[in-house]
């Protein structure tokens, strides 16, 4: 259903709807017409519009863009004024969508400014901002249109970068192979990562309320755990099974290598358990057997940690579907690696970098899929239009677009009567 509160900031009172140019420019100037098209698609995708359209709203002014040498129509609902955009169109009006659409699909590969302002026109500040305010819109709203969606569980972590030779941490989180929060974090305390990590919070409440997960799967840093536990108290915290491996592998594969295949052999064999019992008994043995057989510490040590914390490994066994390794989440934050390494991280302010990764996580969850992956998934181009099993255009782009309408703040309230 609609949205349900009146947005206040200026890019939220926008509604982006799908039109094509032809039809646009037809009917723009003709009221009745015009009012005919948009009954017709609040009636289709009622969550791209403010809720309180379903009392009726009214019929405003039109002003001409002379970027784009086309008028905009505005219409006002309970006495607040909307601009109505059509998808073909770019937000501030930018330019159209035909006209850059193939260059920020570039982006989704970290194809540089300068080389896309090369080959498409315009600078390299053109591309930059363009991506950015895409990042102004609300990751979680734009991504996920139906709040029965909203994911049960996911998996947490920080991305190292720096920002103006600063380490920085940006806090991600994930689902169903989309990223749903990538935001900014100026340390990797506790205080500071609540505050990233509430940024997913606050978007999923303009979606639902009262929304938390049941299952987070993390690394089990102290901090991480801290700010998830802060910010959503009934979530239970997973650790990632894979990380035990990891900081195996990475310690001792080639110094211990034989014993690291028996040992590894063995943990793999406690984590393909089928039963929270049977998974338990595994780890225990797998500790006796590690403490009698004298391997080195390198090895020994990350398996009394993980006995030591069995609970929270074991725990995923009561919640079926959730992640129990963090090998989706590592996808997503290669992606993210390679980003900011090709563009050797951030080089302004903390605002416009946060800008910057919120516009190009955007872009990953839109933009299309090798099409051997499209085969797989009945057509559906990308990773959102996968969670969500639709979309709003063929176009990419304009179906990001319309999924941003209202900056992604399109959820219905818990009673449309209150």
């Amino acid at each position: 259903m609609p949205n349900a509160e009146a947005p206040t900031k200026r890019y939220n009172r926008t509604i982006c709807v799908p039109f094509s140019k032809p039809v646009y420019i037809e009917i723009v100037r003709d009221a009745l017409s015009f009012r005919a098209y948009l009954d017709e698609k609040i009636a289709l995708v009622p969550e791209i519009f403010p809720f309180h359209i379903v009392d009726g709203y009214l019929m405003k002014d039109i002003y001409f863009s002379k970027k784009l040498a086309i008028p905009i129509r505005r219409i006002e609902i309970a006495a607040v004024g909307y601009t109505v955009r059509p998808s073909f169109v770019m937000p501030y009006l930018t330019g159209e969508v035909k006209d850059v659409e193939n260059a920020l699909f570039f982006r989704k590969f970290d194809v540089p400014f300068w080389a896309i302002a090369h080959v498409f026109g315009r600078d390299s500040m053109y591309w930059y901002r363009m991506e950015n305010q895409l990042g102004k819109n609300s990751i979680v709203g734009t991504t996920i249109k139906d709040a029965s969606l909203l994911p049960e569980h996911v998996a947490a972590d920080e991305k190292h970068t720096w920002v103006l030779g600063e380490k920085r941490y940006i806090a991600t989180t994930v689902a169903s192979e989309c990223i749903l929060g990538a935001s900014i974090a100026p340390d990797a305390g506790a205080e500071a990562l609540t505050t990233a990590y509430g940024v997913f919070k606050k978007e999923t409440q303009g979606i639902k309320p009262d929304y938390a997960p049941r299952t987070a799967n993390i690394d089990g840093w102290a901090g991480t755990q801290k700010a998830w536990t802060t910010i959503f108290p009934s979530v239970f915290i997973l650790f990632c099974f894979l990380h035990v491996f990891i900081k195996i592998r990475d310690r001792a594969k080639k110094k211990h290598r034989s014993i690291f295949l028996e040992a590894t052999s063995k943990l793999w064999d406690c984590y393909n358990a089928l039963k929270r019992r049977s998974f338990s008994q595994r780890v225990r043995r797998l500790v006796e057997w590690a403490q009698a057989s004298a391997i080195p510490p390198v090895i020994l040590d990350p398996i009394k940690k993980l006995h030591t914390n069995l609970s929270s490994y074991a725990m995923a066994y009561n919640y079926p579907g959730a992640h129990r390794t963090s090998n989706m989440l590592d996808r997503l934050m290669q992606k993210m690696d390679r980003h900011l390494f090709s563009t050797r991280y951030f080089h302004g302010s903390l605002s416009s970098a946060e800008l910057n990764i919120r516009g190009w996580t955007l872009i990953q969850n839109f933009a299309p899929s090798n099409p051997t992956t499209v085969r797989k998934y009945n057509g559906y181009n990308s990773p959102a239009a996968r969670f969500n099993q639709r979309q709003y255009h063929d176009s990419w782009l304009e179906n990001l677009l319309i999924s941003a309408s209202l900056g992604g703040v399109c959820a219905a309230p818990q009673n449309p009567l209150e």
